[in-house]
Order: structure tokens, then sequence, then C-alpha cells
């Protein structure tokens, strides 16, 4: 089974609805696990990888949102679709802030249930995160088209003309690949332009976020396992590098890897086999392996928390992908992309961008790269009224915009003056909420010019640390990051002498 052939979460209390979204599940052959209540799917998310989550907003017990929110810190890859039976912008924006890829409203059309779920499981798949090429998985690189043949780039800049042309010159060679570069920049695109390139093209693409899927199945899903090899497993299952035979396997968030998973990969890399867990012989295979980290390899290589022999197995070609920030010929087509393809499910067929969003545009620095891009234009196709999106709609912070490079060219359309500032950008309404509080106010917009998005990341999150008094379950909320992620934080953050403890 293909690994967005993974089943999808169900979650919804309306007995008869619930039967109807599995009824419409069946005749595509999507399998599927239902749940009546957000308690019991959140205790099965643990248990077993989902290609995705679609659940209703009101529950009985815990809500939809809360869901969202719980489930989006254990796994902030999985893609997420809420439904509700009440067609509110802000119930909708909310649900985008919360991590929800979509929002969709009942009863929705068979058609249009089975194209959402269809495009999310594409580029998502199972907790893998953004596994495919296509635009609609909220974090590619940026294509123009999509369907199970992913889409052609949208690459106007010199920076990823370039990019593609090194993933061409490797195409044609079994080397190992490593993509590097920030979140949301589209690292899972070019992985499967490697591969769409290769003399492997028709064989399997198997693609898995390593970070997003619990380290107790992590090994299992890899490796497979026989039947008995432990509680559960009851009957065999071949792992994904077996799923990947002939083909391409691409381990996204390979820093995150467990350090004795690591050896494991080494001797696939070294003696191209496998040994499932429980298993007394190994298999061949033949695949080519890339792999993709935004995290700093040869920095865990010296603290110990990377293999040094496996970094030089990985990164036989490494390929870094530049931020958005760098590729600002390319923000305009993407947004106007985006605005397209959702404006078309968003009651807003006709809807396009003013010249001051545009300028807006362009002048912001998009730390959340190509995905931020994305969900900005979904919150601000929502909250349009007339389908033309201005800068007050696309609700960017102030972060962004001050530490957009100055010498960065302004690629709005021919005869529009270009905009290092926000023109005519309203503030967003601010809340009463103690965390929001905490949230926007992050670090000191003077102190910006000097200093890159890292150490802006790392100065931010150690105030919301010292403003909720060490804790941290209080700052993960405020963050919208993972238990996880916070730790290993915190752990670099101490290594380099900017924590105590």
């Amino acid at each position: 089974m293909a690994y967005s052939d993974a089943p999808v979460m169900i979650v919804e209390d309306d007995a008869d609805l619930r039967e109807a979204l599995c009824a419409t599940l069946d005749l595509q052959d999507v399998e599927y696990r239902a749940f009546d209540s957000a308690e019991s799917a959140l205790a099965a998310i643990d248990q077993e990888v989902y290609s995705m989550v679609l659940t209703d907003f009101r529950l009985p017990g815990m809500d939809g949102m809360t869901l969202l929110r719980s489930v989006h810190k254990k796994l902030p890859e999985l893609p997420m679709v809420m439904m509700t039976a009440f067609a509110e912008a802000q119930l909708a924006v909310e649900a985008l802030k919360a991590g929800a890829r979509d929002f969709l409203i009942k009863p929705c059309q068979p058609e249009h249930l089975v194209e959402v779920i269809g495009r999310y499981r594409q580029a998502g798949g199972a907790g893998v995160g953004s596994a495919g090429a296509v635009a609609g998985g909220n974090g590619g690189a940026g294509v123009t088209g999509g369907g199970k043949n992913g889409g052609q780039l949208i690459a106007e800049s010199p920076a990823i003309q370039t990019i593609l042309s090194r993933c061409t010159r490797v195409a044609s060679t079994d080397a190992t690949v490593l993509l590097t570069g920030e979140s949301g920049v589209g690292k899972d695109v070019f992985a499967r332009e490697v591969h769409k390139r290769s003399p492997r093209a028709a064989k399997p693409y198997v693609a898995i976020n390593c970070a997003a899927i619990p380290e107790t199945l992590l090994e299992s899903i890899l490796f497979g396992y026989e039947r008995g090899a432990f509680t559960g497993a009851v009957k065999q299952q071949e792992g994904k590098f077996e799923q990947a035979n002939g083909g391409t396997i691409f381990l996204d968030e390979i820093g995150e890897m467990p350090l004795e998973l690591q050896a494991k990969l080494l001797r696939v890399l070294q003696d191209k086999v496998v040994e499932r867990i429980g298993a007394n012989k190994s298999v061949e295979i033949d695949l080519r392996i890339i792999a993709a980290t935004n995290r700093d390899l040869p920095a865990r290589v010296a603290s110990g928390q990377f293999r040094e022999d496996l970094y030089y197995r990985l990164a036989v070609f490494p390929i870094a992908i530049p931020p958005l920030r760098e590729r600002v010929e390319d923000l305009l087509p993407l947004a106007r992309y985006f605005v397209t393809k959702y404006g078309a499910t968003m009651g807003h067929a006709k809807a396009s961008l003013s010249q001051a969003a545009a300028e807006r545009i362009v002048s912001y620095s998009w730390p959340g790269n190509v995905r931020e891009l994305e969900n900005a234009i979904q919150r601000a196709l929502l909250l349009s009224d007339s389908g033309v999106i201005g800068p007050a709609e696309l609700e960017l912070g102030e972060i962004g915009a001050a530490s957009m490079p100055a010498s960065a060219p302004a690629a709005v359309a021919p005869g529009a003056a270009a905009s290092t500032q926000a023109p005519g950008l309203a503030p967003p309404a601010a809340s009463n909420t103690p965390a929001t509080a905490i949230a926007e106010s992050g670090p000191d917009l003077a102190s910006l010019s000097n200093k890159n998005l890292a150490e802006v990341e790392r100065d931010h999150i150690l105030k919301v640390l010292q403003q909720t008094d060490g804790n941290r379950r209080r700052a993960i909320e405020i963050l919208g990051i993972s238990e996880r992620a916070l730790r290993y934080k915190l752990k670099e953050y101490k290594e380099q002498g900017f924590l105590s403890e």
C-alpha cells in the first residue's frame, strides 16, 4: 500500500452523517477509521499512522477545534480538515490558524469531499506532512498543477531554475540526495522532481516524515515486521523501504530520526538490505534514497545527535533550497496561483489581488515560506467580501516585513511601484487572551535589522518561556509548536549557552 493510502481519520458524532461519510469513502476504496468523539480519536492518533484527519467542529466533550490543536501539536505536518454546518468566516480563520488545511460546510457534496480528501492525501499522506508535489499540500515550493502526476513547478526566479538544473543533473544517477532548507520551502516538491526526472520515474515514490510519526512507530513503518514480532502484530507487514523497491524513498526531517534507527538506515545505504522486526533474514532492495532536513546536520553531528558516517552517506549530492524571501520573482505567480486554486472552492471564482496587496506580498519576508503564503491567501479569501484581496485581508505581521532584505528586487506587476513598507495595511484586531498578548508582543522590531531568522526565533521562544514562568505546556500553546520541537530547541539553546537550566 502506498504511504498516502494510510487510513483517513473521520471524527463525527452524528451517526447518520458518519455513516454517509464512510459510505462515500467506501465507494472510492479509501480506507478510513471512524470515531464518534474527539477523545477517542486523540487516543488513537498514537496507535496508527493516518493520511489525514477529517473532523466535525461540534462534538460532545472536546470540540473539533481543540482536537485540531491537540493533533497539530503532536503531528504538525498531518493534514487536517474541519467540517461544520456554520458558514462563519471567523470560525474558518480560527480553524486555519489551529492547523487545518481546509474548511468544509455541511452538508458537502460527495464529489467535493472526495476531491478535498484526494488533494491532501496525495500531498500530505499519513502523517508524512508535505510528501507530494502538489501545492495543495500546504508545503510545496509552488506548482501550477495537481493530481497524481504532480504539477509544473513555478520557477521564475534564477535561484529555483538553478536548483532544477541540479535536480536534472543528479536524477540520471542513483546518488543519494540531501535537500536542505527552512521549513515550508518545498523540499518535498524537489524530491519528487528528482524522482520524476530519473529512470525510476515509473516506479514507486514513497515519502515519509520522520518527525511526524511517533518514535515508537517509526521503525515498524520503515522496516516492516513479521507476525507476532510484538503485541498487536497480527499479520506480516512490509515496511516503506520494501514498498519503495525499484523506485525512490523520500525521508523528510531526517535530522529527527533517533540514533538507533540511524544505524539501521546506514546499513540500508551500505548493503541495500532491510530486515523486518522479528525476522531472521534480510531482504535485498534496489532504491534511491532522498533525505531532507531543516536542521543544521553538521552541528548535530558535532553534538553527537547525528551519526557522522550516515551524514556523509546522505550528503553525496546536497541541494540547498533557498527561502521564499530570496525568490522574490516567484512570489506573485505563486500568490495568484493560490488565489485561483482556493477562490474556486470558497465562493470567489474570480478573486484577484489588489495592487496594494501585491506590494504587501512582495515587501513581506515570509518566514514560513510557501506554506505561510498559501495559508495567508486562504485566510484572505475567507475574509474578503468583494473577492478583491487587499493588504488588510492578508493579515501579515510586521516582523516579516521588517526582516525583508532591503536589496530584494520588487517583482510586482508592470507599472507598479515597489515598496519595502506595508502600504495600507490595517493592523489585525488585538485579542484579549493572554496567549495572544504574549505571542503578539514578539521581538523588539528595532532589534531585528542585525539578526537572522534563527536569532529572532530563539529570542522569541526564550521570551515566551520567560513570560510563562517556564511553563512549557503553556509556551507550546502560545508558540504553536509541538512539545518535541520545543524540547529540541531548548536543548540547542542550552548547548549554545543561551539557556542556563
